[in-house]
């Protein structure tokens, strides 16, 4: 005679309507006293008792209490959902639109938990997803990818207690495709720009000249407020305080800077000053046409009502003007002009330390590493010393 099973280790039993062996275990019980049970199933009564004994396993390790059904899709959205607070509405827009287009419809189905396994989320099966992506994705992009799919699980994990995080084990990232690298303006470049911004007399032109002479960065130059502008400065002061801006905002959440070093003050050059006198001109205007439809945010490059321009407003500018200027508008976004700032500073003899704390980053080493292909390559302090030195021969 056949031996029952324990008091707690399940049972099975015949399906005649689904022609099935079905295994049933407690897992525990309800506020209202009902039962809560897993089930499995198996053709044979072998294949049945195999996945009952995965099911007692899993509830002595306290995994079989968890969400039934939990699928990648549901971790993604519901982290896109409550794990974004602070964040802006682009930097939520553009995760979202990651999650949706790439990690749903591939990954969408597969379960977090699975009894039997077959469709559990795997290490091998996030893998082999990024070297597919990384066919058509840049290199960026696929970091994007695996942070969002690592962060939605994390989540997840904390909340249902046997998920296991797969995607730390994948640390080992596909190379992508190249994506556009980024270049500067030559010298005789910038000046066209600088020429077609002036001579087109707009917002959009001033806010191109102050970018391209302060090296401000596109987050910061958009939330710029004219409490932060001293276009007189204090030239009788000891030492002489020149006109200059105050970079201590940006449009990231809570309107922190990037850095604790980018909160910086930068005398403004002359074209500069220019420009900013033009814009405070040109808003008095646009604050009478406007009259109650005006804003009164102080935000130095508005829009015609006074509130602040977003990105795509900046591109649209920035790309009119470098037609006028005879370049090719598509070829360039808005950061370049920062790369430019840097790429003219470098080749006009200043040191890395210098435009390192012009740009407002935290070492050197950043600076070496986002710029390197605007930096000056050639070194030269050790030969002009060696040339000091030791006198060349022939003279």
């Amino acid at each position: 005679m056949a031996s029952r099973r324990s008091r707690g280790d399940g049972g099975l039993y015949w399906s005649e309507d689904r022609q099935r062996w079905i295994a049933e275990l407690t897992i525990g019980y309800r506020p209202n006293g009902k039962r809560i049970t897993r089930k499995a199933s198996g053709k044979t009564k072998t294949e049945a008792k195999a996945a009952l004994d995965r099911l007692v396993e899993r509830k002595k390790e306290g995994t079989a209490t968890a969400v039934r059904g939990l699928t990648v899709e549901k971790a993604v959205r519901d982290w896109l959902r409550h794990g974004l607070n602070g964040r802006t509405a682009a930097t939520v827009e553009k995760l979202t639109i990651l999650a949706e287009t790439h990690i749903v419809p591939s990954l969408g189905a597969r379960l977090l938990l699975d009894p039997k396994q077959s469709k559990e989320l795997t290490a091998d099966d996030v893998d082999a997803w990024l070297e597919e992506k990384a066919e058509d994705l840049a290199t960026r992009t696929l970091q994007d990818l695996r942070s969002i799919l690592r962060r939605a699980i994390n989540r997840a994990a904390k909340r249902t207690k046997g998920i296991r995080n797969v995607v730390l084990l994948c640390d080992e990232l596909p190379v992508g495709r190249d994506g556009r690298p980024s270049k500067s303006l030559t010298f005789a470049q910038a000046v066209a720009v600088l020429a077609a911004a002036e001579a087109e007399d707009s917002t959009y032109g001033d806010y191109t000249v102050v970018s391209l002479l302060t090296g401000a960065r596109t987050e910061e130059a958009r939330p710029l407020a004219w409490p932060e502008v001293d276009l007189l400065g204090k030239l009788d002061a000891e030492p002489p305080i020149p006109p200059h801006v105050n970079v201590w905002r940006s449009v990231r959440a809570g309107g922190d800077t990037k850095t604790k070093k980018s909160r910086r003050s930068l005398a403004l050059p002359g074209r500069a000053v220019d420009a900013l006198e033009r814009q405070k001109l040109r808003q008095k205007r646009q604050r009478e046409s406007a009259g109650d439809r005006w804003h009164e945010l102080s935000i130095v490059f508005a829009s015609d009502v006074g509130t602040q321009l977003d990105a795509a407003n900046v591109r649209r500018g920035f790309r009119r003007i470098l037609k006028l200027a005879g370049l090719e508008p598509k070829d360039w976004t808005p950061r370049e002009l920062r790369h430019s700032f840097v790429s003219l500073l470098s080749d006009s003899g200043l040191t890395i330390e210098e435009i390192s704390r012009l740009v407002g980053h935290s070492d050197t080493k950043v600076t070496e590493l986002v710029y390197r292909h605007q930096l000056r390559p050639v070194i030269q302090d050790g030969a002009k010393a060696m040339d000091a030195i030791f006198p060349d021969s022939a003279a």
